[in-house]
């Protein structure tokens, strides 16, 4: 294994958390014996977990104003979770990201309640290096 100063690339990453309030259905679930009531319109809180990679170690993203920002896209309705699956949500998230934040790699959680959810990585830049 080598040590910090022997690499020559590495991935840094910043993570920031919030939680939102929606409504969703999923229509298909009366053809899923044992979840058919997620076909009904119900309330979570969804959680949210998304990491941006950074350039430099002294806050070249500012996490308290990145959680802001995007916090922001919800209060303001310039994203809405009502009706989507926590992957719809995730890529709804990560298509903000991407324009305002270009070329970066994204990874992006989103659960129901905290309880179940997903993870989604959108890689665009490989520089991470793996030791033996």
């Amino acid at each position: 294994m080598a040590r910090l100063g022997q690499l020559m690339a590495n991935t840094n990453y910043i993570w920031v958390t919030f939680r939102k309030e929606g409504l969703h259905k999923w229509p298909d679930a009366i053809n899923h014996p044992g979840v058919e009531f997620l076909a009904n319109e119900h309330r979570h809180e969804f959680h949210f977990r998304v990491h941006l990679e950074v350039h430099h170690n002294d806050r070249e993203v500012e996490f308290i104003l990145f959680k802001r920002e995007l916090q922001g896209l919800y209060e303001e309705k310039t994203l809405q979770l009502d009706y989507k699956s926590c992957e719809m949500m995730a890529d709804d998230l990560y298509s903000y990201i991407a324009q305002k934040y270009p070329g970066r790699n994204v990874i992006i959680e989103v659960s129901e309640d905290g309880e179940n959810g997903v993870r989604q990585e959108y890689i665009v830049n490989s520089n991470t290096i793996t030791h033996d």
